[in-house]
């Protein structure tokens, strides 16, 4: 039901692999087959942090706003959190950890300007 693709556009970003190497990494993969699949709830709550002025219940809507046509299951705001209670936090540190990429040490040339870390470097171009 859950298929690649299935939950948006956010598949397209963080491919299901990732997901899934990484609950399996972090020791975080279900043990039994649930309506709401690990996987599942590492995309709501990425979702959750795009729409953080819903709820969870709103934010599964929206994140099965697309799968009409397949029998999605009827989940409760209590169900969604006890899945996110139970999926934990490592999984989503790993993931964020994994997508950020290498962080800049203190000593990398060119990634501080005046002690601050650049994050952003835009042409300028004094007026004439």
């Amino acid at each position: 039901m859950f298929a690649p693709g299935h939950l948006g556009g956010l598949t397209q970003i963080v491919p299901f692999e990732m997901v899934d190497a990484v609950l399996a990494e972090t020791g975080a993969a279900q043990q039994r087959l649930r309506k709401l699949p690990a996987r599942v709830v590492v995309y709501l709550l990425l979702a959750a942090a795009l729409f953080e002025e819903c709820g969870y219940t709103a934010v599964w809507s929206k994140l099965t706003a697309a799968l009409d046509a397949l029998p999605i299951p009827k989940v409760t705001a209590t169900a969604l959190w006890h899945a996110r209670a139970r999926l934990g936090v490592r999984p989503l540190r790993a993931l964020f950890d994994l997508l950020r990429g290498p962080a800049s040490a203190i000593r990398t040339t060119g990634a501080r300007f005046s002690g601050l870390l650049v994050v952003a470097a835009l042409p300028f171009r004094a007026r004439p």
